[in-house]
């Protein structure tokens, strides 16, 4: 196997074991992109469907990501979340120091929320993503992930 296929198996295994903690209701996923070291351009793409369980209508996703990997000076963990003409990003400000970026939230109602994991240099990453979607009055709902590309 490839580490492009390993990764994306590695990731799609993450994401198949998620659980549901608690009442904060919160999924989390990771894996190592870019395992070879050697694509700065390597990114992670998936999407996130934000529905009413019965919990109530999605009003926003919200996210925090976490580096995992040793620091390494310059080389930094992004996330972007986009629906529709809406987007916003966080990216986790030190490198590999195992704290959560700050959270970023998008408010743009139910349905498909794409989340884009990428990173500023070459040199792999190992990182753990938090999301959920949650309803205006902030209770968790319908949450399900597809992962789309993983390079």
């Amino acid at each position: 196997m490839t580490n492009r296929l390993i990764n994306k198996v590695a990731f799609s295994a993450a994401i198949l074991s998620i659980g549901i903690y608690g009442t904060a209701h919160a999924h989390s996923g990771g894996a190592t992109l870019d395992a070879g070291g050697t694509n700065r351009s390597a990114t992670a793409l998936a999407g996130i469907t934000c529905f009413d369980d019965g919990n109530g209508e999605p009003a926003k996703l919200f996210v925090q990501l976490q580096d995992q990997s040793e620091p390494v000076d310059g080389l930094l963990l992004s996330v972007q979340i986009y629906k529709g003409n809406k987007a916003t990003s966080i990216t986790d400000p030190v490198s590999g120091d195992a704290d959560y970026s700050p959270a970023v939230e998008l408010a743009a109602g139910p349905g498909v929320y794409w989340v884009m994991l990428d990173k500023t240099a070459a040199g792999p990453r190992r990182f753990d993503l938090i999301w959920h979607c949650v309803t205006a009055d902030d209770i968790h709902t319908g949450t399900d992930i597809v992962v789309k590309q993983f390079q």
